[in-house]
């Protein structure tokens, strides 16, 4: 290469780089999920796998956190070290240091997830002490997962609390739900919008009288029933995994007044969520979901829903078709029936490639 084309080169990486550090511009801290940045300039994680990122250089650095909630209690979060799973913390609600040891000379990316979902409170980071460096928030493909218990990671870390032991949320770890996990493997950025024993019409122990229903509370950023403060929407998803039903299935614990589950409703409701979906995203491609939690008639019944749904929204012009994805031979083996951490691996193995050949 001659010398005037080695400057031309050198010129066009120059303009290249100015153009995308103009688009994405280092910052120091870069979130996703459903997040809020505080009065004090804290940042409070609330949906699970919501996450903030940072660059840290040196051999080490503290991440400092606390849980909020109503009441006094714990949380949990996930530390990743340059793309890799590093720990799971406990956060107490007086706050908690998360010492976090490094290669030592090299820059590095650090993430905090939040492990526990939106209907434990919330967990607030507070900052990180060590050399901190900024970070790029790189263009990726973007995934958005709307579900219950099972998105959220709900009972599949036994790695230090058994089942039936402690807390009902010590087992959460939405770092390995099904989601995340189909999400990283595609190199995609997500977000999950789930919260445990919610349903589309109805939830798991309660047939719409006292509790939101996941169409009430999916606007509202803290997916509860406080409307004050609204989802922005602006993480605009190429598609959108919908995984609702387990709970509108269930025959909830056995002693509460359950009706029979309502074919039309579960329908009805679901096609009106979606037009809410799309409000936001209307070109999102959406895949509905069935269920390893619901098998035999229920499960045949499920996806027969899924694929009427399907039909109904297929047949109004103007979006990417509607898909039906089921997962096969996926038994749960976590607490309470939910899938566990390898299952979760499982279910991503068979989803993950199907995305693939949506997300072109």
């Amino acid at each position: 290469m001659n010398k005037t084309k080695r400057l031309y080169v050198f010129a066009a990486a120059l303009m290249l780089s100015a153009n995308v550090s103009a688009i994405n511009p280092p910052v120091k801290y870069v979130t996703l999920g459903r997040t809020e940045t505080l009065s004090d300039n804290t940042i409070a994680l609330i949906g699970a796998a919501s996450s903030v990122s940072f660059g840290v250089r040196g051999d080490q650095c503290t991440v400092k956190a606390k849980s909020v909630d109503t009441y006094t209690h714990h949380n949990y979060v996930v530390i990743e070290v340059d793309g890799q799973y590093y720990s799971r913390n406990k956060v107490s609600a007086a706050g908690t240091d998360i010492l976090v040891m490094l290669e030592p000379g090299k820059n590095h990316t650090i993430s905090v997830y939040k492990a526990t979902e939106a209907s434990v409170g919330t967990v607030v980071f507070m900052g990180v002490t060590g050399k901190t460096a900024p970070v790029v928030a790189k263009p990726k493909k973007k995934i958005a997962f709307i579900g219950d218990s099972i998105t959220c990671g709900m009972g599949n870390d036994l790695s230090e609390i058994p089942c039936g032991s402690g807390e009902w949320y010590d087992q959460h770890n939405a770092y390995y739900s099904y989601a995340p996990i189909t999400a990283r493997t595609l190199g995609a950025d997500f977000v999950l919008s789930s919260v445990s024993g919610m349903g589309m019409y109805r939830n798991w122990n309660d047939d719409h009288k006292d509790e939101a229903i996941m169409p009430e509370v999916y606007e509202n950023l803290y997916l509860n029933k406080d409307a004050s403060k609204k989802y922005d929407f602006a993480f605009v998803p190429d598609i959108t995994c919908i995984a609702l039903g387990t709970n509108d299935f269930s025959d909830g614990d056995g002693k509460k007044p359950r009706t029979p589950f309502s074919e039309e409703k579960y329908v009805a409701n679901y096609v009106d969520f979606i037009k809410t979906v799309y409000k936001y995203a209307p070109k999102t491609k959406i895949v509905l979901l069935n269920s390893p939690m619901v098998n035999g008639t229920k499960g045949e019944l499920f996806v027969k829903c899924l694929n009427r749904i399907k039909d109904e929204v297929n047949k109004q012009p103007g979006h990417s078709p509607i898909e039906v994805f089921t997962f096969n031979d996926v038994t749960p083996h976590g607490c309470g029936y939910h899938p566990e951490i390898e299952d979760d691996k499982a279910m991503a193995a068979q989803l993950a490639p199907f995305l693939k050949t949506l997300i072109k």
